[in-house]
């Protein structure tokens, strides 16, 4: 047997290439690879001693072959294949160990050239070619094959399901490799391209997903460097599905209120949001904007948790604090629930400009609500400065709440949310039944255009004093006009904010 070994990433290189040569196996390798098995007393030998040519072009060129190609891709049951190898003099290559230049690394360099020069051509070549023909030939992608690999050879256990495993995993990895590839160079040039292609790696994976009954994973798009990117988690058992779906828009709310805001999550929707001129007093208007909603909850600071938070958020359960740091002492506070998540992120990073849905056989990708509101006042009353304020905060809430969305809002806080309603009036009529609250002088928001203005006469009956919401609606003039008679302001965004 023979055996090809081109590696960048040499994590146990060394074992394989010792046991392969106990087994008899001929070693053939290239550059630093091969420098490395003669180091540790492995009598490998240097792929030019096969393609009888030298490596040229700064290594671009060394593997591609028919001397090389020609040894992995014949069919061993094939005769004719028998007979061209043996006119050709190819002798036939049977193990194939590979990994690929590191260009996840080179991207993060915004360095074009080194972004260029990382993109490798004879290693998925080998990989594809050996994937191939997986029935004659073994190929290795990950080092942690290495040892299943030796065990099944002395034991004389390689099988076809076994051979056929190596191959999927190989594709799987030439597949992901192009990917970052085609992304990158669609980026740079703007391409609207018909194939759209998405790597993902997986991370780990999680106990169940949205239902104990349902299995999960965690994966990762390392082309995408944003808030889930690099979470450091500080404490407490690993996040559940729901926890990282809930944690994703939670983070994105907090990064568009600003700093020394605090929201709360539950089932993917806010269920309280402030902002204050301190992390305590934020967090403190976020748990009375629903004391009952939070429990349970996630929470992000976009800010420092101290020691004062700490100790009030520790009054009842939270399943996950998320922050831009925390103190010692709030850490020592925090910690002493086992069941709690402490996440440190990053919220100077960018969220990504794509959302992507996945259907039944359809894939829905569009850009990131960014559109930016308008701000046209459409009654005979104006706002006052505070009301401004507060509609520009309702309305950023509004944004992450399940369609039919409804906010109110007073003093940088949430009053109530009402979302997820196939009919507007009842999202507000859910504020009014279940917040048990004084809410003369707050402002109203929505998400979408009021079809009629029943929504201004139930907020005028609120003691609402303004109302912020797109406009567009063929019935705008009867809202303006109950706003007018009843001496609410309004303005017009011209900005739609479903969520779906």
């Amino acid at each position: 047997m023979r055996a090809l070994i081109s590696v960048t990433d040499k994590s146990n290189i060394k074992f394989l290439g010792r046991e392969l040569e106990s087994l008899g196996v001929e070693i053939i390798s290239t550059g630093g690879t091969l420098q490395v098995l003669h180091d540790c007393g492995v009598d490998a030998k240097d792929i030019e001693e096969v393609t009888n040519f030298p490596e040229i072009l700064d290594g671009r060129v060394k593997t591609l072959s028919p001397m090389v190609h020609g040894g992995i891709l014949y069919r061993r049951d094939n005769k004719e294949d028998l007979k061209t190898i043996k006119e050709q003099d190819i002798e036939g290559i049977d193990i194939v160990v590979v990994n690929l230049y590191d260009f996840e690394s080179a991207l993060k360099t915004n360095d074009s050239e080194q972004i260029i020069e990382n993109i490798d051509i004879g290693g998925p070549t080998l990989i594809r070619a050996a994937a191939k023909n997986f029935k004659d030939v073994l190929v290795l992608t990950d080092p942690k094959d290495y040892e299943e690999l030796i065990n099944k050879l002395k034991n004389k256990e390689v099988d076809y399901k076994f051979r056929e495993y190596l191959a999927a995993k190989a594709f799987s990895r030439t597949a992901y490799y192009d990917s970052l590839i085609s992304r990158y160079f669609i980026e740079k040039t703007g391409l609207d391209s018909e194939v759209y292609t998405i790597g993902l790696k997986k991370q780990s994976k999680l106990r169940y997903g949205e239902n104990p009954s349902q299995s999960a994973d965690l994966y990762s798009d390392d082309f995408v460097n944003s808030y889930l990117s690099n979470i450091e988690i500080l404490h407490g058992k690993e996040m559940s599905f729901n926890n990282y779906n809930d944690l994703n828009t939670a983070i994105e709310l907090s990064v568009e209120l600003g700093k020394n805001s605090v929201v709360a999550f539950k089932h993917a929707t806010p269920c309280g949001a402030a902002i204050a001129e301190d992390i305590y007093n934020a967090y403190l208007k976020t748990y009375e904007a629903d004391k009952v909603s939070i429990f349970g909850g996630i929470v992000v600071v976009n800010g420092v948790v101290d020691e004062k938070t700490a100790k009030l958020m520790n009054e009842i359960f939270l399943e996950v604090v998320a922050a831009t740091n925390f103190t010692e002492e709030a850490l020592e506070i925090l910690k002493s629930k086992k069941n709690i998540r402490l996440l440190k992120v990053d919220l100077n990073l960018n969220k990504t400009d794509k959302d992507i849905k996945y259907l039944n056989g359809k894939v829905l990708i569009q850009d990131r609500d960014n559109g930016k509101d308008a701000f046209e006042l459409v009654t005979n009353r104006q706002p006052n400065s505070d009301e401004i304020n507060d509609l520009k905060f309702a309305m950023t809430v509004c944004k992450y709440v399940k369609s039919n969305a409804i906010v109110v809002a007073k003093d940088g806080q949430t009053m109530g949310i009402g979302g997820g309603q196939t009919s507007r009036i009842w999202a507000l009529e859910s504020i009014e039944h279940n917040y048990d609250k004084d809410f003369k002088g707050a402002v109203l928001a929505s998400d979408a255009f009021f079809p009629f203005d029943d929504c201004v006469e139930l907020a005028s009956k609120m003691k609402i004093s303004s109302i912020i919401q797109p406009g567009g609606s063929i019935k705008d003039k009867d809202s303006i006009e109950k706003c007018n008679e009843k001496d609410i302001s309004m303005v017009f965004t011209g900005q739609r904010h479903f969520r779906h």
